[in-house]
């Protein structure tokens, strides 16, 4: 069996607090009014009821030969998909019919082409025990639940919705997120200069945002001076701030000292991980949030599944996610105290890789939560890589 390593003890809040207080602490956003095929990814505030039957109409089930009454039946018409009335037959008579097709009244049965033939004007068959009709309401009324609250709207739950009749529904708002990429040595795009590093935080916080049910507003790089990142945080108008780097002790770290003059309430300062120590939560008086990032990336993506993603959730009105759970094999750097969170693929740990780089992150399936008593083999909870 493969043996794990401690490594000495890591302060900070338990990675599982530190992730609860980011999920419980927020509340949702407020609801409002959209139409259904607007909402796509965005989480019901009230449920949806039905408001006209499904089908809406008697339909045809099948292409072939409306008929009332005993047989043989004289032909006389045809109904196509589409006709806004079909009017009557009496017992007797039959009405070529098309799938879909609104049969006409009177009518006790729909007999498919292949169950029937035609002899001049006189339709021949057998009645069989199926009527092939699609009765008014068979599998909706209104007034039925269609999604409850609470749900995320998908394509197909957009398409029950209308299908119900429904113009109107009512969503969470979409968390807005600012992202502000500090460092003078940080460039958005080219390859960078000695000195110098690519961004690699906003493909990462876009993609999470968007499978949180936000929405990422404005992306931008910040300047190590701590003038410019106060009024980059005074400028951000959205709900949730993003700040990768700054987030430490060291002499072009400001952001800490520049949420306490602001008033912030700290959630989060500090977790007992590794990577992803210095990562932090505040509110700023008025209701945003601060998500602090560490600027090494694979740390930085640590604190992302950590704190913005339940955060994001909570405010879109999602239900708490449960993480999922699974046996993992391997050997891990363990932390005294704390948790080491590693790559994994298909159930193994992944050669781990420092904090800086993203490539062992790059081939895993997610991210193991591994506790300082984890052994090879014992389930671990997962963050899902995005």
């Amino acid at each position: 069996m493969p043996v794990t390593q401690q490594r000495p003890p890591v302060a900070g809040l338990a990675w599982a607090d530190a992730y609860a207080a980011a999920r419980d602490r927020p509340t949702p956003l407020p609801a409002e009014t959209c139409a259904p095929e607007d909402s796509q990814g965005r989480t019901l505030a009230e449920p949806v009821l039905a408001v006209a039957p499904v089908p809406a109409f008697d339909a045809a089930a099948m292409d072939g030969y409306a008929v009332a009454g005993a047989g043989p039946w004289r032909v006389a018409g045809l109904i196509l998909a589409g006709a806004p009335e079909a009017g009557l037959i009496a017992a007797g008579r039959a009405a070529e019919i098309a799938t879909g097709a609104p049969v006409p009244a009177n009518t006790e049965a729909v007999l498919p082409y292949e169950d029937c033939h035609v002899d001049g004007s006189l339709l021949h068959g057998a009645r069989g025990p199926r009527t092939h009709i699609r009765r008014a309401g068979d599998d909706v009324r209104p007034g039925t639940l269609i999604v409850p609250a609470g749900r995320v709207m998908t394509a197909t739950r957009i398409a029950a919705v209308v299908q119900a009749g429904v113009e109107r529904i009512r969503v969470h708002r979409r968390p807005e997120v600012t992202l502000l990429v500090t460092g003078d040595e940080v460039v958005l795009t080219g390859r960078p200069g000695p000195g110098q590093v690519r961004d690699s935080f906003t493909g990462i916080v876009d993609a999470v945002t968007m499978r949180a049910g936000g929405t990422l507003h404005t992306a931008r790089l910040v300047g190590d001076h701590p003038a410019d990142l106060g009024e980059a945080l005074d400028r951000a108008a959205t709900e949730v701030v993003v700040v990768s780097g700054s987030s430490s002790a060291g002499a072009a770290d400001h952001l800490h000292a520049l949420l306490g003059e602001r008033g912030a309430e700290w959630h989060v300062r500090g977790v007992a991980s590794r990577p992803g120590h210095p990562q932090a939560l505040a509110s700023l008086p008025g209701g945003r949030w601060v998500v602090s990032l560490p600027g090494n990336p694979y740390a930085g993506m640590v604190s992302i599944l950590t704190l913005l993603e339940p955060l994001l959730r909570t405010l879109a009105g999602r239900p708490p996610a449960t993480l999922p759970r699974m046996p993992v094999t391997g050997t891990a750097r363990l932390m005294a105290g704390g948790v080491r969170i590693a790559p994994q693929r298909d159930g193994v740990l992944l050669p781990p890789g420092g904090s800086a780089g993203l490539t062992s992150v790059a081939d895993a399936d997610s991210l193991a939560v591994l506790p300082d008593d984890w052994a090879s083999g014992d389930p671990a909870w997962q963050l899902t890589v995005p």
